[in-house]
C-alpha cells in the first residue's frame, strides 16, 4: 500500500498547497481506482498522519515549508532526515508529521512503513486567506505530475 498524505491549512494561503495537492490526487484517484493507494488529507492532524500511515509500505507526505528558500523551491528528502521527537505537550496541534514519522516507527514499528519521502514547498506567504500564490502554483502543478507517475507505476 502506498499512502499519500497532504497536511497544512487551506486557510493560510500557501500552507494549503498539501490539501490542494491531495485533492488533485483525489480526483486522478477516482478516474484510475488504484486500490493499493490511499490518498489522506490531514490537515494540521500529525495524529492522522501516524493513523493514515500504518500499515503502508511507501508514504509520501507533502506540506508546506519556511526555510528562507526562493518562495516555490521544492525539498524532497527522505523521512528519516526529519523524524524529530514530540515534545511533552497538552496541545495535540504541537504533534506534528515529523513527530508522527518517529512516534509511528516507535509505536507501531514494523507495520510502519521505511520507504518514507517528504515533499516540501516553500511557502510565500502562510498569512490568513485563501488561494496559493503563482510560485506555489506552478511547483505544486509539478508535483502533481511526479506524483501521478508514482500512482500510475505502484498501481499497476
Amino acid at each position: 500500500m502506498l499512502s499519500i498524505i497532504g497536511c497544512g491549512n487551506p486557510n493560510r494561503k500557501d500552507d494549503g498547497v498539501g490539501i490542494v495537492i491531495i485533492k488533485s490526487l483525489q480526483e486522478y484517484q477516482s478516474k484510475k481506482n488504484y486500490s493499493n493507494i490511499k490518498l489522506f488529507d490531514a490537515g494540521t492532524s500529525g495524529m492522522d498522519v501516524m493513523f493514515q500511515a500504518k500499515g503502508s509500505d511507501a508514504l509520501i507526505i507533502i506540506d508546506a515549508n519556511l526555510s528562507n528558500s526562493e518562495p516555490g523551491s521544492l525539498f524532497i528528502v527522505p523521512g528519516d532526515e526529519l523524524s524529530n521527537v514530540p515534545e511533552p505537550s497538552y496541545n495535540l496541534h504541537d504533534f506534528r508529521w515529523d513527530n508522527a514519522i518517529y512516534a509511528g516507527k516507535k509505536i507501531y514499528a514494523d507495520k510502519f512503513p521505511e520507504d518514507i519521502s517528504v515533499y516540501l514547498i516553500e511557502a510565500a506567504s502562510v498569512d490568513m486567506g485563501l488561494g496559493l500564490s503563482p510560485e506555489v502554483t506552478k511547483t505544486a502543478d509539478s508535483v502533481i505530475a511526479k506524483i501521478k507517475e508514482k500512482m500510475d507505476a505502484y498501481g499497476k
